[in-house]
């Protein structure tokens, strides 16, 4: 099966611009906008219609699918290098153009919390990020009491401060950005279930709701990518993954028991992949304490676990809870679900087709991947248009995974 609903992912304001046609697909749990420019008859060829703006696909969105905040931060061990950098600066004053859009009337900038990072001396990732942040930004244990009562970390344990981590408020800039679109003469299409990619000089995608023709195509289509690209003769080394988001409660609501900043835990022995946490923004006196890693899963069946069925990630954050937050109740008062698209190295996949170079392919963002959303846009808009793209694209590159293309089905 392939996605239902096709969604495109939110970049800067200037990635909805572009002389050339292109066209966009996306899958319906990404959250994040694409578009598809105009084309007229004559150059899209015979059977495919004309349109005369551009067209958005709504993302969907859900509280349930992956909630309304977002992590940001500066580089630290995921982030550290220009790519990231640029992502980091290029977030705020997207966030900030958008206020008001639409009549939202909410500030959609980056709330900063700051960021706590945890973890034993010698850890790969704190070190990492003890670089990155430099010396001044190690905190000892009495400061960290001081500043952040409701934290807990072991004795042993190194705190580093990141003062410019926050949080972003992620639905209300995704449906400030589809505002945007519309108010540049943008067309909202949503819903069409893609049938069939036939790829040449001019693309054809036909939906459920007919034929969409363009010199260029972007697939974003995050944990249904396979689904889509596999006819075109690509098997992309993919993990869907079903994440447990669990909120906790104070046990004392206000009590300053709780966590004020973004945190991330790494080294930890019983939770290699990390955990984090941010700020009681969604629901009111529940703090976001989630796993950075899931359980693999069929994109399609995600919201179909039987009642009963174990969750060993929410006993292990209960565990950490317990220790490190004690000043939240150790069950989760909310817990729902969203998805990663893992790759092996957990590094994105940001390039065209191997065979047909009109194609471009974005996914395998790895729990990651909205922090880096405006650069990401800005890449797979260059590699679209066949320019130069503005940062370095070897970690991105298919190559990287032999064997991948094989003959199309």
């Amino acid at each position: 099966m392939l996605p239902t609903h096709h969604t495109i992912r939110p970049w800067q304001t200037e990635a909805f611009r572009t002389s050339s046609p292109l066209l966009l697909l996306g899958g319906k749990a990404s959250r994040l906008p694409i578009t598809h420019t105009s084309l007229t008859q004559e150059d899209a060829g015979v059977g495919c219609p004309p349109w005369e703006e551009p067209t958005l696909a709504l993302p969907y969105i859900t509280p349930k699918s992956e909630g309304s905040a977002q992590a940001t931060q500066s580089p630290t061990h995921q982030t550290s290098n220009p790519t990231a950098r640029s992502a980091w600066r290029e977030w705020i004053p997207v966030g900030c153009s958008l206020t008001g859009f639409g009549g939202l009337g909410v500030e959609l900038c980056p709330r900063r919390t700051g960021l706590v990072v945890l973890g034993p001396p010698g850890d790969p990732k704190l070190e990492s990020c003890r670089r990155n942040m430099g010396p001044d930004n190690v905190l000892d244990a009495v400061t960290l009491a001081q500043r952040f009562p409701g934290l807990r970390p072991r004795p042993t344990e190194v705190a580093l401060w990141d003062g410019s981590g926050g949080v972003l408020l992620a639905d209300r800039a995704l449906r400030a950005v589809q505002d945007t679109f519309r108010r540049r003469g943008g067309t909202v299409r949503d819903g069409e279930k893609v049938l069939r990619i036939d790829p040449g000089a001019v693309i054809t995608v036909t939906t459920t709701a007919g034929l969409y023709c363009a010199p260029r195509l972007i697939i974003a289509a995050g944990a249904w990518t396979n689904a889509v690209v596999a006819p075109l003769g690509l098997r992309l080394p993919l993990q869907p993954l079903r994440i447990d988001v669990c909120y906790w409660r104070e046990k004392e609501p206000g009590s300053g028991g709780s966590v004020t900043p973004c945190f991330m835990a790494t080294g930890l022995p019983y939770a290699p992949h990390g955990i984090y946490g941010l700020p009681a923004l969604e629901y009111p006196g529940l703090v976001k304490v989630c796993y950075h890693h899931g359980s693999p899963t069929d994109p399609e069946e995600r919201d179909r676990t039987p009642p009963g069925s174990p969750r060993p990630h929410v006993a292990l954050l209960s565990n950490f809870i317990s220790s490190y937050l004690p000043g939240l109740e150790p069950q989760p008062a909310v817990l729902e679900s969203c998805l990663y698209t893992n790759t092996p190295d957990e590094d994105f996949i940001l390039d065209r087709h191997p065979k047909y170079s009109n194609i471009i392919i974005g996914a395998g963002f790895s729990g990651h991947g909205f922090k880096l959303a405006p650069v990401v846009g800005q890449l797979l808009c260059e590699l679209s248009l066949g320019e130069e793209p503005s940062h370095r694209m070897a970690p991105f590159a298919i190559s990287r995974f032999p064997g991948v293309l094989r003959a199309a089905l």
